[in-house]
């Protein structure tokens, strides 16, 4: 049987978080709003008007250039490509072709080849009933387009990928990119090939979501294997998913880049990013977020798990909170780890809509760290105490002493607790001699009930040893 080598390229759009829309000044926001409640002459395309480029949005794709160790352009143009469909209300649409605003650069190994910026269509609705609308709310939002070399080999690779890019976009803050709201679509580019040549590539389009990306591929890898074995062509063709049949379907043959008749946009500036010190690469490191792969090294050198960090990672408040913390004077690096422990456990369950964490205090976080460090609290009265440490921001050991929680560890303090535990508990002391060391934990549970959980555990169980050791 002949063994097959699938080559994948992906492209991803991505719509750039900004004030306004590309090239007008209508609001940027098509979700959530009425139907064509956010359009105006430019992104309508009305006779007479001149579209403005988006400084935002070039900013927004600059800034990734540089975190994926890119080439930024020092010359770029907009260019027209040009087709006729009814999202696209000039019949082209504004793009680069010749002169992107990055090249090269790579993300989780995978080799970079562009990333240029252009308009968003409208959106197609699409009902038996009433027929097709358009929704142009969405006409002319920022569309940042990143296309990969062909290197990947495989869906889980492609699927990594994807997660890494929507990891870095939200980093740097430039795209919420949601795949469910169509923030960041995914396309993949699949051929198979039994020599080193590439076969002929199929696009795979309506990848929204990481699952259907990699489904999708493995699904196209295997359906042009079939059509290879049984000597028939695979035709160079776009594709869409079918998320509730699992395969693919053909939508229409693939176009070439001639068809589009791609020509420099006549209404807009050519661009020497040299003369513009906003764009300057040292401005833009400059004001450039930490990039999860700088943060993930930060965050192993204080003593954090992979796991945890990519827990605390895909979730922007949980960044912001861990980040102001570690940044605060009082805070002491061996807090770090258990810092941690809370935030992807304890903490997430106590986020509601209408309590986040950009409320929490920090301060009073790290004061309940060390005191547990301490050892004045346990585990357990420390988890209690979190929602109040977190969002009523309580003198945590002031608290504690009031309410006699706090821990004591003291033989002297603990001695008429163990006696009396011993005393009451006279049936489980004598399984315990007999070997049951189960029968300790639950010695050790009725000390904790009986100070409220103000005792030191391991103190007790110590105690409680020695204590019954030495009875006759």
């Amino acid at each position: 049987m002949t063994t097959y080598k699938p080559t994948i390229g992906i492209e991803v759009h991505a719509e750039l978080k900004t004030k306004t829309k590309m090239f007008c000044n209508c609001v940027n926001q098509p979700h959530g709003a009425a139907p064509n409640a956010h359009v105006c002459p430019v992104c309508m395309a009305h006779p007479g008007t001149l579209p403005v480029i988006n400084k935002a949005a070039v900013e927004h794709v600059l800034t990734v250039g540089v975190a994926l160790n890119a080439d930024i352009a020092t010359y770029t143009e907009f260019d027209r490509k040009n087709y006729f469909y009814p999202d696209i209300p000039k019949g082209y649409q504004i793009s680069q072709y010749e002169f992107p605003f990055v090249k090269g650069g790579e993300l989780a190994d995978v080799a970079i080849t562009r990333v240029h910026l252009e308009e968003d269509t409208a959106r197609s609705l699409h009902d038996q009933t009433e027929g097709s609308v358009v929704d142009y709310n969405r006409a002319g939002v920022p569309l940042m387009e990143l296309v990969t070399e062909p290197v990947i080999h495989d869906a889980k690779t492609a699927g990594h990928f994807a997660r890494e890019l929507q990891l870095l976009l939200r980093t740097l803050g430039v795209s919420d990119a949601n795949m469910e709201r169509g923030e960041m679509r995914v396309e993949a580019n699949i051929s198979i090939s039994d020599t080193d040549e590439l076969g002929t590539k199929v696009e795979v389009k309506n990848l929204n979501s990481f699952k259907a990306v990699e489904s999708a591929i493995t699904y196209e890898i295997k359906r042009q294997t079939k059509l290879l074995e049984k000597g028939d062509k695979i035709i160079q063709e776009t594709r869409g998913w079918d998320e509730n049949r699992a395969k693919t379907f053909t939508q229409r043959v693939k176009e070439s880049a001639d068809e589009y008749r791609y020509f420099p946009d006549p209404d807009l500036p050519k661009l020497d990013l040299r003369e513009i010190e906003e764009f300057s690469l040292s401005r833009l490191k400059e004001n450039m977020e930490e990039t999860p792969d700088i943060k993930r090294t930060n965050y192993a050198n204080l003593g954090l798990t992979r796991e945890q960090t990519d827990v605390i990672l895909v979730n922007k408040a949980l960044v912001t909170f861990f980040d102001r913390m570690i940044t605060d004077a009082a805070f002491e690096p061996v807090l770090a780890k258990s810092a941690a422990n809370y935030l992807t456990t304890d903490v997430p369950p106590l986020i509601t809509e209408s309590r986040s964490l950009t409320e929490a205090s920090h301060t009073g976080f790290i004061t309940l760290l060390k005191l547990l460090k301490a050892g004045t609290l346990n585990s357990r009265i420390a988890k209690d105490l979190l929602e109040e440490v977190l969002f009523a921001d309580i003198d945590v050991h002031a608290v504690a002493k009031e309410r006699g929680l706090l821990q004591d560890s003291s033989d002297e303090a603990l001695l008429p607790v163990v006696q009396a535990v011993i005393a009451e508990h006279t049936s489980v002391v004598e399984e315990f001699r007999g070997g049951k060391e189960a029968s300790l934990q639950f010695l050790i549970g009725q000390g904790m009930k009986a100070t409220k959980g103000a005792a030191n555990p391991g103190i007790l169980a110590k105690l409680l040893k020695e204590h019954i050791e030495a009875l006759k």
